[in-house]
């Protein structure tokens, strides 16, 4: 520590003096000036943590410091940020622009260290800054504008390589040691009526975050309760509903929004009469947790949308093929170290918030992008991580839970709106599983199932069901009620691939938090054979920007799942409210057919046999793809599953399709009409 504490002392002094000196090629100067300003403003939090004042500090304090962190990537401010690449590189050239951009962004990650006082965070940071800085003072002396940007690229490649291992180590402790606890102590010990709590978390607290904890402050103790135990009790139900013994795992990963804590701290104690203890981990904010549009962790309202997707590909800069090898030889090790705590890990418990408004991207050119070559790489680093993290912490065993709740950025009828989803998530599941069954009953004895969308929708796909060998005791689709995915409301399975084509179409969706426009997929055989979307003026950028967002750089996925959404109650409640282009996922499939591309809802737990309510095995748990992982893992699985909903008002036709050719219609022109499913309907004609 003493030598950490000297590195800093070292480091700090030198940045000081960089504020105000003018050594590097003119151009630079405000660049590394302005970066130097930056590191001295987190040196300073950092500071505050250490000795305390951050917690003496009144609101007003907590506020300006906290502007002060994050106000230069505020979209007011974004355009001449030198987080901005289309600006950065506008002011230094191209090339050295983006690149430091890359670089102010990552020094930028040491804003929330600071709160967390881990200085050795921050000063391999400092580090790295003056290391660069040094080569573009050096260059200027040797009468270049700066040095070679092979050179800049290399420095970064090399501090990445270095300090792979130690971070990747330092990430699986965050998941599955509770000793890591720097949140939970916040959520646990804070007093959570005094909003102060918020800014020491060091993310960006905005009006969401305050008026979220403010409302659940003032909610009765029996409706917190009720939140926190829907949310716990479906985990439990998890591992229930898949015949696994929870009982042998001892360590719960929650993910939430800040804003949430007094609900947090009470499903806490809910877990702790589970016999586990909970982990709760950041959000990735640097290059080697893995920044991007989707958080995973704890985190608050994104200071601007546009900023993380304009970092979201940086890995290219660095990204090979001997780094993609270190990488998971790093994991490996990381794993193997923290074997016995993996095998006690459960999963994830998470938490998902809605309400801010779409967001639809400005593609720059001067962002980085993953090139064709990267992409592959890309995509198989993901196959194999996942296949690894399968290996310590078996599907087999594991589970998880999501549920979700309105932020107050979904407009003024905010606490009626979150009333609504409490009432959406604690719905009858009884109620749901009986309907489900009815559908299911009839969809098992189809051959396909036809899919026809109407008005502008064009949808009409075939979607191939496994043959039952023996239908008196087996299904193919999951009766999926208040468990894993929260609220009620869908019954699923997996495709065959063999026979499932046509063409899925949807006017507006909303994937991972981007805006997709007619968004236009055709499938022979199961696979993506072609896609497209109308947000770009090009079909180059339309179709980049699918490859990208939902197929991760694939060449091609498969209809994962297929699935009939049942909770009409949510659907009209967000005709009622306005929000159905600002509902998660996890909400809107279950408001009319989805269909997944990537792995299967059943992915690496494909030999695990799973039952329905009824006592029927579920028999559809994987399709050709998955079926390699009995050859090679890495060709079974794709990493990603991405659910795209046609919502009823778009859909002509839904009807299970026997051999002999017969139909019998679950769905027509938007509403369930198949007998026992009357139920369903009632929210059409309530008001």
């Amino acid at each position: 520590m003493e030598t950490l504490t000297e590195r800093y002392g070292l480091a700090r002094g030198r940045v000081k003096e960089i504020i105000s000196e003018k050594c590097a090629e003119e151009k630079y100067c405000p660049y590394f000036q302005k970066t130097a300003a930056f590191i001295e403003e987190a040196a300073k939090a950092y500071e505050r943590a250490a000795d305390g004042r951050l917690y003496r500090a009144s609101l007003e304090e907590l506020q300006q410091w906290n502007h002060e962190l994050y106000e230069d990537i505020l979209p007011g401010q974004y355009e001449t940020s030198y987080a901005n690449p289309a600006y950065a590189a506008a002011v230094c050239g191209m090339e050295p622009g983006r690149i430091l951009s890359f670089l102010y962004t990552e020094i930028r990650s040491m804003a929330v260290y600071a709160f967390e006082k881990d200085l050795y965070e921050i000063v391999i940071r400092m580090e790295l800054f003056l290391e660069i800085y040094s080569s573009f003072v050096c260059a200027r002396e040797e009468g270049r504008q700066e040095p070679e940007a092979e050179q800049i690229r290399e420095t970064i490649y090399w501090f990445v390589n270095d300090y792979l291992e130690e971070e990747t180590e330092k990430r699986l402790e965050e998941l599955f040691c509770p000793e890591k606890d720097f949140a939970l102590r916040i959520i646990m010990d804070g007093n959570l009526e005094d909003l102060r709590y918020l800014y020491y978390f060091g993310e960006y607290i905005t009006e969401n975050e305050l008026e979220t904890a403010r409302y659940l402050n003032r909610m009765p103790e029996e409706e917190i309760k009720k939140m926190a135990d829907t949310y716990t009790e479906g985990y439990r139900l998890g591992f229930e509903a898949a015949n696994k013994d929870i009982s042998k795992k001892k360590v719960v990963n929650i993910r939430y929004s800040l804003g949430f804590e007094r609900m947090i701290r009470r499903a806490v104690g809910n877990f702790a009469d589970m016999g586990m203890r909970p982990t709760v981990y950041r959000a990735g904010t640097s290059i080697f947790q893995g920044k991007g549009m989707n958080k995973i962790g704890f985190f608050a309202t994104s200071p601007n949308k546009q900023y993380e997707y304009d970092h979201k590909d940086d890995e290219a800069l660095y990204l090979d093929r001997q780094y993609i090898n270190r990488r998971l030889e790093a994991m490996r090790a990381a794993y193997e170290k923290r074997k016995a705590e993996a095998a006690l890990f459960g999963g994830p418990a998470v938490v998902e918030i809605f309400g801010e408004e779409p967001f639809a991207p400005t593609v720059k050119k001067e962002a980085f992008a993953l090139s064709e070559k990267q992409q592959k790489l890309s995509a198989q680093y993901r196959a194999a991580a996942g296949a690894m993290q399968n290996e310590y912490v078996k599907g087999e065993e594991r589970s998880f839970t999501i549920i979700a709740f309105p932020l107050p950025a979904i407009g003024e009828k905010y606490e009626e709106i979150f009333r609504e989803i409490v009432k959406i998530n604690t719905l009858d599941y009884k109620l749901y599983r009986g309907i489900q069954q009815t559908i299911i009953n009839v969809l098992d004895q189809a051959d396909y199932v036809h899919i026809r969308g109407m008005g502008e929708n064009h949808t009409d796909l075939k979607v191939k069901l496994h043959k039952l060998e023996n239908p008196e005791k087996e299904t193919n689709f999951e009766n999926c009620v208040a468990d894993v995915n929260i609220p009620v409301g869908e019954v699923f399975t997996t495709p065959q691939l063999a026979g499932t084509e046509g063409i899925l179409h949807v006017g507006r969706v909303f994937l991972g938090e981007l805006e997709f426009q007619n968004l236009e997929i055709v499938f022979r055989d199961g696979m993506m054979t072609e896609y497209g979307c109308t947000n770009f003026d090009t079909e180059e950028e339309n179709r980049k920007y699918i490859r990208d967002n939902v197929m991760f750089h694939h060449e091609s996925l498969p209809l994962g799942e297929f699935a009939i959404g049942t909770n009409t109650v949510a659907y009209m409640a967000a005709k009622k409210y306005g929000i159905g282009d600002k509902l998660p996922i996890l909400i809107a499939e279950k408001m009319g057919p989805h269909f997944a591309v990537g792995d299967t809802c059943y992915s690496h737990e494909e030999d695990v046999m799973t039952y329905n309510p009824d006592g029927k095995a579920i028999v559809a748990r994987e399709n050709e793809i998955s079926a390699l992982r009995h050859e090679d893992m890495e060709k079974a699985y794709f990493g990603c599953h991405t659910d795209i909903t046609i919502p009823y008002d778009e859909l002509g036709k839904l009807a299970a399709v026997k051999e002999d050719g017969s139909r019998i219609a679950v769905i027509q022109d938007g509403r369930f009409v198949l007998e026992g499913c009357e139920e369903l309907n009632r929210p059409f004609s309530q008001k």
